[in-house]
């Protein structure tokens, strides 16, 4: 047999395996494959612009192998078959403790690429959105470096994630 037919039939039989062993991808994939994915196709996100009666934004505190260590805006990837929404409030309820309002249109759209083989390509959808008037970051005995401190910032910090740039006029 030749070789371009044989190595096609084992791509037939990975993605038989795949596909047996992957029972609903709405709930996400494992993390393996999540990754694999992410080095072949872009990956859809939502990101949150949260704002406060004083203008500061609700930033977070990331701290990842392939995103880095720095401050980003609260953001989810789209799960097969999520609405968007559905997806946006998942990220308030996980990321933020929760539960927002926000308007039904993205105020930005884009496109970012990162030099990175994994996680390299994003498209993202930027939603303003607001808290309650009495909501103050949880923290839950975080230090301002760990992952998931958040934090309300009036300018947009030097230590903002790279693949956030697109958002500093934002903040």
């Amino acid at each position: 047999m030749p070789e371009l037919i044989k190595g096609f039939m084992n791509i037939i039989d990975a993605i038989a395996i795949l596909d047996k062993n992957i029972h609903n991808p709405a709930e996400g994939l494992p993390e393996e494959l999540f990754l694999f994915v992410s080095r072949i196709t872009p990956l859809v996100n939502v990101d949150l612009l949260l704002k406060n009666e004083k203008n500061d934004t609700l930033l977070a505190w990331r701290k990842d192998r392939y995103c880095g260590e720095g401050w980003h805006l609260p953001g989810g990837i789209v799960r097969f078959k999520e609405k968007l929404n559905t997806r946006i409030l998942e990220v308030a309820d996980k990321e933020i403790g929760s539960k927002i309002d926000f308007e039904p249109n993205p105020i930005a759209i884009n496109e970012i690429f990162l030099k990175q083989k994994i996680r390299g390509h994003f498209i993202s959808f930027l939603y303003l959105c607001n808290l309650p008037n009495n909501f103050v970051p949880g923290n839950k005995g975080l230090k301002e470096t760990d992952a998931g401190f958040l934090k309300w910032h009036n300018f947009c910090p030097d230590n903002f994630l790279k693949a956030h740039e697109v958002y500093r006029k934002y903040i």
